[in-house]
């Protein structure tokens, strides 16, 4: 199967997520609206849950690419981690599962796969990615704090040199979903990282 017809489905199951509960969303539903047939879907996904856990994977991996744009975007190290902090926040306000994924809760309108690998049979490799482990809110700290640290401080530095700046990097995070859980005030997110990282660098 093409990948775009791939991608045709998974926005076709999120459009769906968005309308109803995911217990709602129905399979037959989800193909009719990306013009294919119902065992096009299950051969591309395998259940239900497989859609579900390709869904989460997509979303995941579109708001890490997101993380890596924030992170290339200044040429200040301080506003490329206020950039990653202010994207972190606007990503879980506008997608449920971003949301979910970082901060563990799963309403029940959303699907909630098990963050565990799942047994795969799939043919499919981007399925077989999907039904391996998805990351746990620890776990997104943990990916965006390094690749923070890898884009400030460039690949190869020794990670003696890097402990401050991974400590100013996880600190910007656990900020920004701080402000996912509680929105912050005037000045938002950026004013909260901006004064936090002034106050730690001096």
């Amino acid at each position: 199967m093409m990948p775009a017809a791939r991608e045709s489905l998974l926005d076709a199951a999120y459009t769906a997520l968005a309308r109803r509960p995911w217990s709602a969303v129905r399979m037959v539903d989800v193909a009719a609206a990306a013009g294919v047939s119902r065992q096009t879907l299950y051969n591309e996904f395998g259940s239900k849950d497989g859609l579900a856990r390709a869904l989460v994977r997509r979303e995941a991996d579109g708001y890490l690419a997101g993380v890596d744009r924030a992170l290339t975007g200044h040429s200040d190290p301080r506003e490329r981690l206020t950039a990653t902090a202010e994207w972190t926040t606007s990503a879980a306000r506008e997608n449920a599962l971003v949301r979910a994924m970082l901060t563990g809760c799963w309403g029940e309108r959303l699907p909630s796969p098990a963050l565990s690998a799942v047994r795969s049979t799939s043919a499919v490799p981007a399925q077989r990615r999907a039904d391996g482990p998805l990351p746990s809110p620890g776990e997104f700290v943990t990916l965006v704090r390094d690749r923070a640290v890898i884009a400030l401080a460039g690949p190869g530095t020794p990670k003696s040199d890097t402990a401050d700046l991974a400590r100013s990097c996880e600190l910007a995070v656990r900020l920004a979903l701080s402000c996912v859980a509680a929105p912050p005030g005037e000045g938002g997110v950026a004013g909260l990282v901006r004064s936090a990282l002034q106050r730690q660098t001096g």
